[in-house]
């Protein structure tokens, strides 16, 4: 009976023991938990709430709740129609592209020659160009009098145009600059998680008779999977909700080609002073995003 209640005693103290360890540890998170939750929740909340409402930008304190009508809405809105198809198109492409030739300037950081480092100095020169600069140097060089581009194209005798307006090419200029800025930030992530991969790996393999590109496959993108799951993740949310690329260059023209949902949400917001029906846009857009993390993730864990 006495060896039950000093076992039990022994119980009750080691959960008092990790108790006081339990409230240290969340005295020290509670402030954390607050700030994230008045700096994120908050809106997020409001943000919901106001996708149920008719509200103006004009009044915005005279609003109803219409409830669902806002989604009905978005269900036959051509222009939100077309935004989300662009958005899907921008974010796919661009970040397929970052990716792949991500990875490809990663392999040639690791080769060991002449000049390596100060190529590999010269590589982040255009992700840490602000988005602003960026678009100001394409802008100059597709202008149709002085542009470089368009000074080729006249001394070769193709046709000139304004990139930017032409319906064809907009779409492809946005997402050719997004991938000119964000490559170099792939490569130098790829590059470090290809560092850190033991070199005894690759001579096992080649002691076996493994070729480079068996090497590669086996070896190298297995041992970069984790850091490329977080990379692509990151990257397809940045894009997907990247306002200033198009609004500085086309403001979602011509003809709303390069129209993505951010870009929509604005024009609503701000433009047509629809809070409601901007909040409504965001909720979808939020929802995707979450959607595709978490599909994605999952994918990721099962392979």
């Amino acid at each position: 009976m006495s060896t039950q209640s000093d076992r039990s005693g022994t119980y009750v103290r080691e959960l008092l023991s990790l108790s006081k360890e339990s409230w240290l540890g969340y005295a020290f998170l509670a402030p954390v938990v607050v700030i994230m939750g008045v700096i994120i929740g908050y809106p997020i909340l409001e943000g919901i709430l106001m996708s149920f409402q008719e509200r103006s930008m004009l009044q915005p304190d005279n609003w109803t709740w219409v409830r669902f009508e806002n989604y009905s809405q978005l269900v036959n809105d051509e222009v939100f129609r077309t935004a989300l198809w662009n958005s899907a198109v921008l974010t796919g492409v661009a970040v397929a592209f970052q990716y792949l030739l991500g990875l490809g300037l990663a392999l040639l950081l690791m080769q060991k020659v002449p000049g390596i480092q100060i190529f590999r100095s010269l590589t982040m020169v255009t992700w840490v160009l602000p988005v602003i600069v960026i678009v100001i140097i394409f802008n100059w060089l597709v202008q149709p009098g002085y542009g470089a581009v368009n000074i080729i194209f006249e001394r070769l005798g193709l046709p000139t145009t304004y990139w930017f307006a032409d319906t064809r090419w907009a779409m492809p200029l946005v997402i050719l600059m997004h991938v000119w800025k964000n490559v170099p930030f792939f490569a130098i992530a790829l590059y470090a998680a290809m560092q850190s991969i033991p070199r005894d790996l690759y001579e096992a393999a080649q002691m076996d008779g493994a070729s480079s590109l068996q090497q590669f496959r086996y070896i190298t993108l297995p041992n970069i999977s984790y850091v490329s799951m977080i990379m692509i993740v990151l990257h397809v949310l940045f894009t997907f909700n990247n306002f200033d690329f198009v609004w500085l260059s086309t403001g979602g023209g011509p003809l709303q080609t390069t129209e993505v949902l951010p870009t929509y949400i604005y024009r609503e917001a701000f433009e047509t002073y629809a809070l409601g029906y901007a909040a409504s846009v965001g909720v979808v857009m939020m929802v995707i995003m979450v959607t595709f993390t978490t599909i994605y993730i999952k994918l990721e864990d099962f392979n």
